[in-house]
């Protein structure tokens, strides 16, 4: 890999008053969102750069639809070697597996549709040993590219045409071409994947704040890196540019109104006037601003269940935060009082603290007893990657235990048949874990006694958006878990409650 680290400037050196981004600061840290990572760049050199203690800048996060502009980025490459043609048709690429009869509608989708999200599908297939038969299976009902519908198994699809052009799969497709000339260090990088092996190119990648920024600034420069050409100028131009009218995601999600002003390839454009974006759920921006050679990265939890409302929010900020910024293509300004101030804030970053509430005259009662679960289903690990490749849930835990011991806790549960145990932190801080054997494994784990029957177990997966929190309340013999936070995603939906109950001692 050959990797050039970004040149390290003070934001009035780009030409941009510190007291902005400390505006931006207060606005990300006023409760509507969670931040964990933010890049600014401006004539090509980083002025500003800060993550959200625990969260760290080597620490990959998972980067949910900003994705697909991999993906995207992997067919530019083909595009640019010869091997893949915008105008081919789905069909001839794939011919084992389109019905015997396609409609006229399919036999005119061509790889030009998928990736501007004009496949003419109302609907897509859930993942499957056999997706790619699947999703030529649905019925095409409008003409490609007449219609704009949010597809992300067409994303993937993206990966399953560059692996049936060259044999090589998206990680192993992109590492030499892409990767390892503009910087990302691809043995740091994880992918979720589908049933028949192929990478996820619809949501399934893990990366870094940094590595989003270094691909969008190959946008930004043209596709050109270090004097290198790696995608040809006419790919970069209609990526970048609009491709297809996506208005009708104001009926899908009305609060997102940067989602409304049309797509390019796999990348959205903005509501300021030729600003485009790569954008993930809950808030994963990696935001190009041609007129002020500059790029914002961010890596945030903007969810909860508020759907598009907070990652909107997001980018209603960064647009004022651009009307704050000089015109121009950055020119130095005199440094103002709160240069110094920012410095020191953005070195000291951090998200609120685990509660320290470590003792409960119940912990007595509690202390090694295993709890047997009778109802419901508790279970822990990476459910992001089940659920996207298409796999079973796991079962419940069967059994489980605290042990109190100072600042620490040990949690030791059953799972399928596997013991397990947790280190949990009662310090109010957190402890790092490895948890099952995917994609996602580590977690930092807390415990508080947030009252005096109920404790509170949080685990953070680092590697992703998410926390979970779980109360376990105690009464008698009687133990009832129930998930604290509201999840996004419909298959993080919150639980039920689960019922178990003390064992004889």
């Amino acid at each position: 890999m050959i990797r050039k680290e970004f040149e390290r400037i003070l934001p009035e050196a780009a030409g941009i008053p510190s007291s902005a981004i400390m505006h931006l600061l207060d606005k990300l840290e006023s409760g509507y969102t969670e931040p964990h990572g933010l890049m600014i760049m401006r004539g090509g050199k980083v002025c500003a750069e800060g993550w959200w203690t625990p969260y760290a800048p080597g620490i990959r996060h998972g980067l949910q639809s900003h994705t697909k502009t991999y993906a995207a980025t992997a067919v530019g490459i083909a595009y640019t070697e010869g091997i893949v043609k915008l105008d081919e048709r789905i069909i001839d690429i794939f011919p084992e597996y389109a019905p015997a009869e396609p409609s006229e509608n399919l036999k005119k989708l061509t790889v030009h549709h998928v990736l501007c999200m004009g496949c003419g599908m109302d609907t897509m297939p859930r993942p499957s040993v056999d997706w790619i038969r699947e999703f030529l299976a649905v019925p095409v009902v409008h003409e490609p590219g007449t219609t704009y519908m949010y597809n992300s198994t067409g994303s993937t699809l993206l990966g399953a045409i560059v692996r049936k052009k060259t044999g090589l799969g998206l990680h192993e497709y992109l590492k030499p071409r892409l990767f390892d000339k503009i910087g990302i260090d691809a043995s740091n990088l994880r992918w979720y994947c589908m049933p028949d092996g192929m990478e996820i190119g619809g949501g399934g990648l893990l990366a870094t704040t940094e590595d989003n920024l270094r691909l969008m600034k190959l946008y930004a420069d043209g596709g050109v890196w270090n004097g290198e050409r790696i995608l040809a100028e006419d790919y970069v131009k209609l990526a970048t540019t609009l491709q297809n009218e996506s208005a009708s995601e104001s009926k899908v999600n009305p609060p997102a109104k940067d989602n409304f002003v049309g797509y390019g390839y796999q990348i959205w454009m903005c509501r300021p006037k030729g600003v485009y974006r790569a954008d993930g759920a809950m808030g994963q921006f990696t935001i190009v601003v041609p007129d002020r050679d500059m790029l914002i990265a961010i890596t945030e939890n903007a969810a909860g269940s508020t759907g598009g409302v907070a990652p909107q929010q997001t980018l209603d900020y960064m647009w004022e935060f651009l009307d704050e910024i000089p015109a121009g293509k950055g020119e130095p300004i005199p440094a103002g009082p709160e240069q110094e101030a920012l410095l020191k804030r953005m070195k000291a970053l951090a998200l609120p603290k685990p509660p320290f509430a470590p003792f409960s005259p119940l912990q007595e009662k509690v202390n090694g007893r295993t709890i047997k679960f009778l109802e419901g289903r508790l279970a822990f690990g990476d459910m992001s990657g089940i659920f996207m490749g298409g796999n079973r849930m796991p079962d419940g835990i069967s059994d489980l235990s605290f042990s109190f011991d100072g600042d620490l806790c040990r949690m030791d549960y059953t799972q399928e048949g596997e013991k397990t145990s947790v280190t949990v932190a009662m310090n109010g801080g957190y402890a790092d874990n490895t948890i099952g054997g995917g994609i996602v494994t580590r977690a930092l784990a807390s415990g508080a006694w947030v009252k005096e029957n109920v404790f509170r177990l949080t685990l953070r997966w680092i590697e992703t958006c998410h926390e979970r929190k779980y109360d376990f309340t105690f009464d008698g013999d009687d133990v009832r878990v129930e998930q604290v936070d509201a999840p996004r995603f419909a298959f993080m939906k919150e639980m039920a409650p689960v019922r178990g109950a003390f064992g004889a001692r």
